[in-house]
């Protein structure tokens, strides 16, 4: 593989690590997102513990970093399956950042957008809408299970806008960038409220519902009473 593969692969990765969240709120409100609310440095929580507006602020640079490893490894000439890699290597720096020692930083939804819009703006379109059609019965994050699960499938035939051609890296590589969505829901340890739940239920929950029980009341109240200073 060329120098330039790899200089766009490490650079992609630190480019994904910077917490903007993390930096953005300490910047303006002097306090570290860590400690505070979900303790995740993502737009979500950027939302509970500071402001709306920063919480755009946030979304858009996440977006942005996906967007913008996909984009320079095109500009370099690397070929589908270079621009996909690019744009994997930033998610993973966003779910592990070197600069926070690379504890998980959040799932990477939004940093996953933009690698997908960079790809195919169509395809970044019908993924941004889809978790937002369960918003009225209150179940984006079964909206974003079926948005990642889709994600390979869509790209299959929204493959070619912007450049890549290449349909059968474009889907694979899809398949990667769902993985690493899926991964991010049930790999976390176990919580106060699900201590009793089977192991398989347990499974199913975070990786349908993003949370540990059914319960959606229960699981927000919880998150509410986290963030409640000590």
């Amino acid at each position: 593989m060329s120098l330039e593969f790899w200089l766009v692969i490490i650079g992609s990765y630190l480019l994904g690590s910077i917490p903007f969240g993390y930096l953005l709120v300490k910047w303006l409100h002097g306090i570290d997102i860590r400690q505070h609310g979900t303790g995740k440095i993502g737009a979500s929580n950027v939302m509970r513990v500071a402001s709306k507006k920063l919480s755009v602020m946030v979304t858009l640079l996440d977006i942005g970093k996906g967007f913008l490893a996909v984009y320079v490894a095109r500009l370099v000439g690397l070929d589908a399956a270079g621009q996909i890699i690019a744009g994997l290597f930033a998610i993973a720096g966003h779910n592990w950042p070197v600069f926070l020692g690379f504890k998980g930083s959040g799932r990477g939804v939004f940093t996953s957008l933009g690698v997908i819009t960079a790809v195919s703006p169509w395809l970044g379109l019908i993924i941004l809408v889809m978790p937002y059609t369960l918003a009225p019965i209150k179940q984006v994050a079964l909206g974003v299970f079926f948005a990642l699960v889709s994600t390979p499938i869509f790209s299959w035939f929204l493959h070619q806008p912007l450049g890549i051609d290449d349909r059968l890296p474009t889907t694979i590589g899809f398949v990667g960038l769902m993985s690493i969505g899926l991964l991010t829901r049930v790999i976390v340890p176990r919580t106060e409220l699900s201590r009793d739940v089977p192991a398989l239920e347990l499974f199913f929950n975070r990786l349908l519902f993003d949370r540990d029980i059914r319960d959606r009341k229960a699981w927000t109240e919880r998150k509410s009473r986290k963030q409640q200073p000590d």
